[in-house]
């Protein structure tokens, strides 16, 4: 069995998340990752993931930290926040139950790139790139159809965010400056 996240050591640890299988399976209909999933699907891997608690205002993941998990908001809601220039937080997102956090640091082991913050009561469920390797090497199956949906997931993110930031430019160039290449 896996070491459990030192990062997430101040959570409350509620066990694996077989117990927890059933509401797991009750997001596949708005999780991006779950979506193709069967429920005996969601159930194995449940197996291979943990379950924690966050209280309000608890950090969950800390930008800069380094990292090899991923997480599944279960229950509640998470501020995502990310530094700007002067060092402050800016809430980037709000994000429900649902939704994932932390794949690229789980994939690369890559610091992290925001700050997740409990807003409310959050159940989470986690998945450490080793038990990654494990479903992988024991269900190869779903592992493949994990990292799939990985892929899918990050490049439709890539995607969103050179959208974002082409009208971004788009903005600054009307607005008379000149493009970021010339300044």
């Amino acid at each position: 069995m896996p070491e459990r996240p030192q990062q997430l050591a101040h959570l409350e640890y509620l066990g694996d998340a077989t117990k927890f299988a059933g509401q797991i399976q009750a997001l596949i209909p708005k999780c991006t990752l779950l979506e193709h999933f069967s429920l005996s699907e969601v159930s194995a891997l449940a197996h291979f993931m943990d379950v924690y608690r966050a209280e309000p205002a608890m950090e969950i993941i800390r930008e800069g930290d380094g990292g090899d998990f991923m997480l599944m908001l279960v229950e509640g809601r998470v501020e995502v926040l990310k530094r700007d220039r002067w060092n402050t937080p800016q809430l980037l997102a709000t994000v429900d139950a649902g939704r994932t956090l932390g794949e690229m640091s789980m994939i690369d082991g890559e610091a992290r790139f925001a700050t997740c913050v409990a807003a409310e009561r959050t159940l989470i469920a986690v998945l450490d790139r080793e038990s990654l390797a494990r479903i992988i090497v024991e269900q190869p199956l779903l592992g493949a159809k994990i990292l799939m949906e990985l892929v899918l997931m990050l490049s439709q993110r890539l995607r969103a965010t050179s959208a974002r930031l082409l009208g971004l430019l788009d903005e600054q160039q009307a607005g008379g400056a000149p493009p970021p290449h010339l300044l």
